[in-house]
């Protein structure tokens, strides 16, 4: 019974000493970085600005290819309504990946408009 105690805890112990194997990626872990603020989500403070950044140099109410437009909360909400602007923007198969020219939006921002979508889109 001894030896099998001596056994055990050696056992034990080595089990303790070796590392996991696993493979964590910081995205994984911690989905929303600290600095990204997902909680004040609104279309003027924080949509409008990524769409004037990302967005509307291509998809204006002057030049809309596909008939998407992203200067306007009207013509970004077309887009939101049929589903059309998150499967572009998290480049899901199916729908041109948006933007194209520059790759895909930081994991921020899409938080910001995964947010902003969930929360119905609100105009203010």
């Amino acid at each position: 019974m001894n030896e099998y105690l001596k056994m055990s805890a050696a056992l034990f112990i080595c089990m303790a000493l070796v590392p996991g194997c696993a493979y964590h990626n910081e995205e994984d872990l911690y989905p929303v970085k600290p600095d990204c603020d997902t909680i004040q989500v609104t279309y003027i403070e924080t949509i409008a600005p990524i769409m004037t950044a990302s967005c509307n140099v291509c998809h204006n109410t002057v030049q809309a290819p596909n008939g998407i437009i992203t200067d306007t909360y009207t013509g970004l909400r077309k887009s939101v309504d049929n589903q059309r602007l998150w499967g572009a923007v998290d480049h899901q198969q199916g729908y041109i990946p948006m933007p194209q020219e520059t790759g895909k939006l930081s994991y921020c921002n899409l938080a910001k408009i995964r947010k902003w979508i969930d929360l119905g889109a609100p105009n203010h």
